[in-house]
């Protein structure tokens, strides 16, 4: 998707705002769902369903009581001034719902790629998906009650990304936190294609 601003830099030639696609990907029970609930402005879509034996033996940051999972998307729409409107779309965690994600990643300008640092080789597959397809993309490591367990070096150590991805600590449950990293990831996707423009 390419940003066309007006001359004004605020909106579109038509005063309409910008719509903007943006995925929020990662491993099973990483905080997706509560992560595009936390900014919403709407009410967020979620597609909940009772955990099977599937998602057995998963230990969730000491999550007492996790009895659902997302089986196809969340979707939320935050808007940001008057001038963009970011339509999230949260993908499913597990590995047996992955074939959908060409499907959901279609049209974005980016992804947030949201990381439990105590599993946190469940976002491996959601790193190479978007290394792999040239999708922009940033790492939010989120601070399941307020800790996180390696530094975020060690973590972009052992994910093996380059140091140009923005990483950060954000708060799922906190809509200024995942406001931050929204921006960040807009900020980055411009800054990715205007180097391609040149």
């Amino acid at each position: 998707m390419v940003f066309k601003r007006s001359e004004k830099n605020d909106v579109q030639s038509d005063g309409v705002p910008i719509p903007v696609k943006i995925v929020v990907a990662g491993g099973y029970a990483v905080g997706k769902t509560t992560f595009v609930g936390s900014i919403s402005e709407i009410e967020p879509l979620t597609t909940e369903a009772s955990l099977t034996s599937h998602s057995a033996g998963v230990d969730i940051a000491g999550e007492a009581a996790k009895t659902s999972t997302t089986v196809a998307m969340d979707f939320g729409r935050i808007s940001l001034g008057n001038d963009l409107i970011l339509y999230l779309f949260g993908t499913p965690g597990q590995d047996r719902f992955h074939f959908m994600w060409d499907d959901l990643v279609r049209g974005a300008i980016g992804a947030v790629v949201v990381v439990d640092t105590s599993r946190l080789e469940d976002c491996f597959a959601a790193v190479d998906y978007f290394e792999s397809a040239g999708i922009p993309f940033i790492v939010a490591v989120n601070a399941f009650f307020g800790r996180i367990h390696h530094s975020l070096d060690d973590v972009r150590e052992a994910l093996a990304i380059s140091a140009d991805i923005p990483m950060l600590v954000t708060d799922a449950r906190d809509r200024a936190s995942t406001k931050g990293a929204l921006l960040e990831l807009v900020q980055h996707a411009l800054t990715r294609a205007t180097t391609a423009a040149v």
